[in-house]
Parts: C-alpha cells; structure tokens; sequence
C-alpha cells in the first residue's frame, strides 16, 4: 500500500504496518532521561541525547573510538568459562561475546590519551551488564600488575550491574583481588583515575570504582551500591528521585569532577600531563 495520506485515512492500520515494514528499526532513538525522540543521527558521534546531554550506554569497543585510535589489546585470550556448571550460562556467554566482540566484559590494553600513555579499560555494559566474573576480573588485575611494572597511570571506565552470580563466591573473590593489585600500584607511586559510566553499581562501586587517586563521571550517570528499590524496603523510606544520580553523589563529596563525553579527552590529557610532570607519587 502506497504510503499517502488518503490511505492514512481510509485504511490507517494497513498503512500504519506499511509504514513498520518500510522504516528500519532504530531509526528513532528515545532518551530515558529526559523522554526526548529523535531521529538517531542527532546523537553523534558520542551518542548523546540532544535535548539533555544523557551519554547513552555503548559497547567497550564503541567506546575506545571516542577515546583513541593508539591502542593496543591485552589479555584478548582469556575466556570466561562456567565453573559451577550454571544452566544455560555458555549459551549466555556466547550471546554476549557475539554482541559486543569481546570475551568478557572488560577490554584493556595499553593506550595514548591526548599525547600521555597510559594503561586502559573499559568495562562493557552489554556484556551481561558488566558484571563482574573470574575472567574479566583477572583482566583488569593483570591491567593494573602490567601498569606497576611499567610504571604506567591506569585510567579505567567503570560500568557494573555488580557481582555475576553464575560464578557465586569466585566472581565475588574478585573484588579483592582486583583491590589487593589497584593498592600494590599505588604503592608504587602510580596514578589511577576511574570514569563512572552509567551504570555503576555493586560490588564493582564497593571496590576498585571507588578506590581511584581521582574518580571522574558521566553526566547523569546512575552510581551506587544496592539498588533503590531494595534500600527503600529495608529503610521503610522513600529516597529521592536523584538519590543515586553522580549529580546527587558529586555534591556529596563522592566524586571529584562531572566530565561529559566530548571533553574527557581533553581532561584525561591534562590529568596525566600534569601529574606526569609532577613526578606523582601517590599515597605512600
């Protein structure tokens, strides 16, 4: 059927699947933020939303081209496997691992951020909502150990749903293992700057997301530790809409600064150029 208006009249269900058939899906986008709809080309290169700002969620991968193109992968062979046995974890696995093109949901390696080197990575909210297992735990252990031996400042983009409970007590003996290498490079005298993506939550908040010299964020991004809902049944309260927005979290003292995506370059430059000719040292 002819896309017309008299057909719109006449015949509008026909002509409104007519219209499904021929328009690609995806075409609009929608912003959960503020509810804006808008044709997907308007969100840019940086994936925004043009009403508000709200940086929406992209893979690992999408994410190191807004950062760089001098990056170099390590650990790309660690593959997470299912050690209890978890009914239909492989098939998830693989579900993941096709969507974004990693093997877990971490990618890490050695980077140039605006001129300054550094060891980086960026945990992947599309794999498995980037939670928190054996593999990509040890990824961005070996992240930090690699950047201790060679005297590296490690950026990491955080984005967590928590701990993967398809692995049980092993996902959550992650958490201090990762934190046992973020304090043996400190120690070393070596700069660790966290970027909070949205969202970060769990375990991964409670650990190295929290334990950076300097924690950045996205604007609007949502960071905490149990979710609302659980908080307020617990509490028998009700929380504020923005209770853990990184807007709300910044004016609390939790984060050091508020960095949309356009300028984090920029600002991950000038952090590194400065402590670099600083000769930073860290907390000894």
């Amino acid at each position: 059927m002819a896309l017309t208006p008299h057909n719109f009249v006449r015949h509008p269900q026909k002509a409104l699947a007519t219209y499904h058939h021929n328009v690609p899906s995806g075409i609009f986008r929608y912003c959960n933020k503020c509810g804006a709809k808008f044709y997907f080309r308007r969100a840019g290169k940086f994936q925004l939303c043009p009403e508000c700002g709200y940086g929406f969620r992209v893979t690992a991968r999408q994410r190191l081209k807004m950062l760089t193109k001098d990056f170099q992968e390590w650990d790309a062979d660690l593959v997470t496997q299912n050690p209890l046995d978890f009914p239909n974890y492989d098939e998830k696995l693989k579900k993941a691992q096709s969507k974004t093109k990693l093997q877990d949901a971490v990618l890490t390696g050695l980077a140039d951020l605006d001129g300054q080197t550094a060891a980086l990575g960026i945990m992947d909210p599309y794999f498995i909502m980037g939670s928190l297992g054996t593999a990509n735990g040890e990824r961005i252990t070996r992240l930090f150990e690699k950047a201790t031996a060679q005297k590296l400042p490690v950026v990491l983009f955080t984005a967590s749903g928590g701990a993967r409970m398809q692995e049980g007590i092993a996902s959550l003996m992650q958490m201090a293992k990762i934190s046992q290498a973020v304090n043996e490079h400190r120690q070393a005298g070596l700069l660790y700057i966290a970027v909070i993506m949205d969202p970060t939550t769990g375990g991964v908040t409670a650990s190295f997301a929290s334990q950076a010299d300097i924690i950045l964020a996205e604007p609007q991004a949502l960071l905490g530790f149990a979710g609302q809902r659980v908080i307020e049944q617990t509490i028998n309260k009700k929380l504020p809409a923005d209770f853990q927005s990184v807007e709300n979290v910044y004016q609390n003292g939790f984060i050091d600064a508020i960095v949309p995506r356009t300028e984090q370059v920029a600002k991950l430059g000038q952090l590194l150029t400065i402590f670099a000719a600083a000769g930073w040292e860290g907390e000894q």
